[in-house]
């Protein structure tokens, strides 16, 4: 172990692969231990961060709740991480560097489609360096999808107009961001285990085999549910050898190429409404997403008199929902939907999903 160094756990993955449902299952793990969370989304509404709030983290009295950082989770949700590495990653990291002796952990979730190599490299940078180091780059897939060749949950449309359009040429493909981020990992965690038979889960070992060294483990989970001792203290110090990580990235600016990423495609926005039908808002949910090409969907639902605040998570075709919490009393109760896709309407959206509203 690296003494007097902050380990830190960098948790990359698609949209919809379970890294926040890893996250939540890891935090509930601290026993104690203080834990720094950097929460990277896209959106306006970081539903991640809200939901990891709700997970019991330790931190001193005096911080339960100030402007930047409240019980311990920091949101940057201005731009994926990767490309705002000086303008939002390094400032947070150095408040964190500031406050090392109330610090045991941080953990870093980024956006689904940032790349891990350049997050990694600002570890190198001497004020951080110092201080930090990280523990580990665990990559989180989505085993069904990676079995079935799709490597996102919903990709196929996406691909099949990178691959018509010329001007995205030089624009990473879902392939290409999946080998990105497979490079840097030091763990692979295979999500939906439990989706998978034994044939599917060969295909995935298969192509897990041909990204990362022998020495990389791979970890099949279901529900996120694995022992946190599995994910830490693994004191790879992953900035070390992040340089000599030849990436699809990297191959793009060494050619003088335009420095374009995969989600600058991506539209994002909060539709926020009132009161819902929980199953008109399914039923309008499941008819937008087979006729736009909405990757996902997550937000939290008021469902009028129901005392509970439920939370919808769609990727793909899949629409899951639960509860959980109550609304707090004064609390302001309504339903905030962050919708991530492309080229999508969002005045047509709202107004079909509005059609819910009680």
């Amino acid at each position: 172990m690296q003494l007097n160094k902050i380990p830190t756990t960098v948790v990359t993955g698609f949209l919809g692969s379970g890294k926040t449902t890893l996250l939540s299952n890891v935090l509930r793990q601290a026993n104690g231990k203080r834990i720094a969370v950097i929460v990277n989304e896209f959106g306006a509404v970081d539903i991640d961060a809200e939901l990891l709030r709700n997970c019991p983290l330790e931190c001193p009295e005096e911080e339960a709740a100030t402007e930047s950082a409240e019980n311990g989770i920091y949101e940057l949700a201005n731009g994926c991480i990767c490309c705002t590495v000086q303008e939002e990653f390094l400032p947070v990291m150095e408040e964190l560097v500031k406050r090392r002796d109330e610090i045991d952990h941080i953990l870093i979730e980024t956006s689904g489609l940032a790349l891990p190599k350049p997050l990694v490299q600002a570890f190198n940078w001497p004020n951080i360096k110092q201080h930090c180091t990280v523990d580990a780059v665990i990559t989180v897939i989505d085993g069904p999808a990676v079995a079935a060749g799709r490597f996102a949950s919903n990709p196929e449309q996406v691909q099949a107009q990178r691959l018509a359009d010329e001007s995205l040429d030089h624009d990473p493909t879902l392939q290409e961001l999946l080998e990105d981020q497979l490079s840097a990992a030091d763990l692979v965690v295979v999500s939906k285990n439990d989706m998978l038979d034994e044939a599917e889960r060969a295909l995935v070992s298969e192509r897990v085999a041909t990204e990362v060294p022998q020495s990389v483990k791979t970890l099949y989970i279901d529900n996120g549910e694995v022992d946190i001792q599995l994910l830490t203290g693994i004191d790879a110090a992953t900035e070390e050898r992040i340089e000599a990580i030849h990436t699809h990235h990297d191959h793009h600016h060494h050619h003088d190429e335009e420095h374009d990423h995969a989600h600058d495609h991506f539209s994002s926005f909060v539709l926020e409404f009132g009161a819902v039908d929980g199953d008109k808002l399914q039923h309008q949910l499941q008819t937008l997403i087979a006729e736009f090409e909405i990757y996902r969907v997550k937000g939290f639902v008021d469902l009028g008199t129901k005392p509970m605040r439920q939370v919808v998570q769609g990727v793909g075709k899949r629409i899951d929902s639960y509860f959980d919490r109550p609304w707090q009393a004064d609390e302001k109760r309504a339903t905030q939907l962050v919708v991530i896709g492309r080229e999508l309407n969002e005045a047509a959206l709202r107004d079909i999903l509005g059609q819910a509203e009680l």
